[in-house]
C-alpha cells in the first residue's frame, strides 16, 4: 500500500469513526450545518400537528437514517469488508509503534 492509498483510508476510517461516535451519542455534537431540506408540507404538518420539538426530533431521526445508509456505503467504497478494515487497523497501528519507538 502506497503512501497516499494510506492516507486516504486513514481519513475514511476517521469519517466513520467520527459517524460511530456520533451515533452512539444520540447526535449530540458541537458542529451543525443548516439548511436541511426537507419536504414544506411535511415539515408544516409536524409542527401543526405536534409541535415543534417533535418536528425537530423527526427531522434528527431521518437525517440519522439518511446518515446510517450513507455510512454502509461509505465502508463498502473505503474498505470493502470488516477482513481488510481489520487489517489496515492493524497496520495502522504497526505504524503508529514505529513512531512511537
Amino acid at each position: 500500500m502506497d503512501q497516499e492509498e494510506y492516507d486516504r483510508k486513514y481519513v475514511n476510517l476517521k469519517v466513520l469513526k467520527s459517524i460511530q461516535e456520533y451515533t452512539k451519542t444520540e447526535g449530540a455534537s458541537s458542529a451543525a450545518v443548516y439548511p436541511i431540506r426537507v419536504p414544506e408540507e411535511l415539515l408544516y404538518q409536524v409542527l401543526k400537528l405536534q409541535g415543534p420539538d417533535n418536528a425537530d426530533k423527526l427531522i434528527h431521526h431521518i437525517f440519522r437514517l439518511g446518515l446510517d445508509i450513507w455510512s454502509d456505503e461509505f465502508f463498502s467504497e473505503a474498505f470493502g469488508s470488516q477482513e481488510n478494515l481489520e487489517r489496515f487497523i492493524e497496520l495502522l497501528r504497526k505504524r503508529t509503534r514505529g513512531k512511537d519507538k
